[in-house]
């Protein structure tokens, strides 16, 4: 069976159809190196998205709830939101990061803009969307890399590692809270 028509990761979004035929690449996989970081980790929860929403974007208590957070400290004011620093800790090892923080109370939707360091310019959105059975809760992390050579090296660390083990036990724990 042969690779889809459609745009697959490493192949810089384009159909294959699209793509330059011009390298001596013989696997049929691009040579191009990927430049974005696209995740989505979600998980069903048995609440009212109003409830979900209203108990995570009170970012101070996440420390309380989330036992693999370290703190969550606001550091002033964005032009969207405020300017948070968040700190959680994977398997015993510490990390933290800078994003500007705000709410879509419209919308229902937290948003958050890493600001510094290896995630800067990093976009996160939870979306929390009704069904049947409670809310679908999703965390969307997307980013450009500053740096495309590294992209290699660090879109499995950043993503693989850290982002997908992280964002799940958030989920998880904001399960547990809210089904009790």
């Amino acid at each position: 069976m042969g690779k889809p028509p459609w745009p697959q990761p490493g192949d810089g979004g384009q159909p294959r159809a699209a793509r330059p035929a011009n390298s001596f690449d013989t696997t049929g996989r691009s040579l191009e190196i990927p430049r974005l970081l696209h995740t989505g980790n979600s998980i069903q929860i048995r609440a009212p998205r109003e409830k979900i929403f209203a108990l995570v974007s009170d970012l101070s208590r996440w420390p309380e709830w989330l036992g693999h957070y370290r703190y969550v400290r606001t550091l002033g004011a964005g032009e969207k939101g405020s300017i948070v620093q968040m700190a959680a800790s994977r398997s015993g090892i510490p990390i933290s990061w800078v994003s500007e923080f705000w709410t879509d109370d419209k919308a229902l939707e937290l948003h958050f803009l890493h600001l510094r360091k290896w995630t800067k310019g990093m976009k996160v959105v939870w979306t929390l969307t009704p069904t049947r059975d409670g809310t679908r809760v999703e965390i969307i992390h997307d980013l450009h890399f500053r740096v495309p050579l590294l992209a290699w090296l660090a879109e499995p660390i950043i993503s693989g590692f850290f982002i997908g083990n992280i964002a799940n036990k958030t989920l998880a724990a904001f399960k547990e809270h809210l089904e009790k």
